[in-house]
């Protein structure tokens, strides 16, 4: 890969008006407006689209609620909720993209308020992706525009907004938002930079520095910050590879002051290329042990990086449940997740949506255990779904974590969501082995454990499996029937085959076992080590 030498430029004020509208970028599925469809006008945001496609963006139906998930449904309809954050009180508050504002839930009332932003009807666009939220100490909330190329901040106190132009060289898309001390960090997706904000505005605007990417026309995504103020974010080109770059925040304002608004970008710059399998890195979240976890979003995979030994390590969630994919015509013959955003909770487990399984996941990096959680609404216009019932996509992008809560949104069903991960698990498992060393052509056998957690039978439970292996090099099979009920206080214990396949090249891999419902997914990784 071309990679630029110069790279750092100090800016101090900025200001203008900047459109930008990146709907191919950053709306998945969105379908071009037809000037000749009928649009019967609502007053309502639906009425930025024709009434053909508002079951497709405006929610197919009332919110829902399984043991796990509780769904609130948006009073206002068609809003298209994205980004999301709580509040030392614990709040909700979330970005509404389809009508150019902030909205609260509060959990103990159960309510809403939606916060109209009197600014928005005189901006060109009336629906942006809002992809990046935070709070900040002054009660204010600090929220990305990407279609007014822009930055909002909302005054929880006062209840009003201000929008700042971002800065642009050539287009571009602020995205993610972290609000970092006395900084606001932004990576900008399209426009391939990271940006460091003074959020104290003068009259002038916002003092910026922006650290431009050292890989040529690449995205810039996600970022996560370590213990030592290093930001963490990828560049990458579609499906031609990248690099997971770690910044030095420290050096740069020390360097910055004493350049002429230009500095070499490698003096800064810890530059790692991507392992195989990684081609889309949205999602970064730094755990409390200081490993980088990545995730992958044209694929079932993210990753661990192990900045001590600089390693990659390829994890996967579990398959996709039919429902979420339909498959009604045969097409589809690898379904995959797609894991987007993630943060660690209070326990340092890491938390993540999975966009085409229509879940949430926890991944416990100690004892490397995965539980995922189904959420219940489901819009069937997004997925191969034809006739069939409960099949479809809310279209989850962001999640939040407050203590033993997580809060999600649904972008296309105008609802937020709620995982009580404090409520016990239908079942634990466990594996008789956590490591295998074996040849290829060989079968290894290893015992799956699944013990009752209530007192109640547990009914269509199946196997869930799934391996990192990108080929059918590795097939696991579990001796048991497609669905079975497990019995209160009863462990039922299922063999489970591993063959290797005659041609598999020597690697390392994590394959995952476990059991699901419609509801939850538990599972834990074995090691598979493939030799010669």
């Amino acid at each position: 890969m071309k990679k630029q030498t110069k790279g750092i430029i100090m800016f101090v004020i900025f200001g203008g008006s900047l459109l930008f509208w990146a709907a191919a970028a950053s709306v998945p599925g969105a379908i071009p407006e037809n000037p000749d469809e009928a649009i019967t006008i609502t007053g309502t945001p639906m009425d930025n689209f024709p009434d053909v496609q508002r079951a497709q963006f405006c929610g197919s139906g009332q919110a829902k609620s399984n043991y796990y998930v509780t769904e609130f449904q948006i009073p206002t309809p068609c809003t298209q909720p994205l980004a999301v954050v709580t509040d030392p009180d614990g709040n909700v508050w979330f970005t509404q993209t389809n009508a150019g504002r902030i909205a609260k839930f509060d959990p103990q009332t159960e309510t809403f308020v939606e916060y109209n932003n009197a600014q928005w009807a005189n901006l060109p666009a009336q629906r942006s992706m809002m992809w990046g939220i935070d709070y900040a100490p002054d009660a204010s909330l600090w929220f990305t525009d990407e279609a007014h190329d822009s930055l909002w901040k909302f005054s929880i106190l006062d209840e009003t907004y201000e929008r700042t132009n971002y800065p642009k060289i050539v287009e571009s898309l602020p995205q993610r938002l972290t609000v970092d001390g006395s900084k606001i960090i932004v990576n900008d997706f399209t426009g391939n930079k990271i940006t460091f904000f003074d959020p104290n505005q003068s009259e002038e605007g916002l003092a910026y520095l922006t650290i431009p990417s050292p890989v040529e026309n690449s995205v810039t995504s996600g970022f996560g910050i370590d213990a030592d103020n290093n930001v963490w974010y990828t560049n990458w080109i579609f499906q031609s590879g990248g690099v997971l770059i770690k910044l030095d925040q420290d050096k740069i304002y020390e360097l910055a002051e004493n350049s002429q608004n230009e500095i070499d970008s490698f003096d800064v710059l810890g530059i790692f290329q991507f392992p195989s399998g990684m081609t889309t890195p949205n999602g970064i979240s730094v755990s409390p042990d200081g490993n980088i976890w990545i995730l992958d979003t044209s694929s079932s995979f993210f990753f661990k990086f192990d900045p001590d030994f600089e390693t990659f390590t390829k994890y996967i969630t579990s398959n996709p449940h039919e429902s979420s994919y339909g498959n009604s015509t045969g097409v589809i013959k690898n379904p995959v997740s797609r894991p987007y955003w993630s943060e660690f909770d209070y326990q340092g487990r890491l938390v993540f949506n999975e966009q085409t399984a229509n879940r949430i996941g926890i991944f416990d990096p100690i004892d490397e255990s995965l539980v995922e959680y189904m959420v219940p609404s489901k819009n069937p216009h997004w997925t191969d779904c034809e006739d069939m019932k409960d099949c479809g996509l809310a279209q989850i992008f962001d999640v939040t974590v407050d203590g033993d809560k997580i809060w999600f949104t649904e972008w296309v069903e105008n609802n937020i969501g709620l995982i009580d991960t404090s409520k016990p698990l239908p079942f634990d498992v466990e594996l008789d082995e956590r490591k295998i060393v074996i040849k290829r052509g060989e079968q290894a056998n290893l015992i799956l454990e699944i013990t009752p957690n209530g007192s109640e039978n547990v009914e269509d439970v199946s196997i869930s499996t799934a391996t990192t292996s990108l080929f059918s090099d590795i097939i696991i099979d579990g001796n048991a029937p497609d669905t079975f009920q497990l019995n209160s206080n009863e462990p039922k214990l299922i063999e489970i085959s591993i063959t290797i396949g005659e041609n598999a090249l020597p690697d390392f891999h994590k394959v995952l076992i476990g059991a699901q419902t419609d509801e939850v997914v538990v599972a834990k990784y074995i090691t598979v080590i493939v030799e010669q």
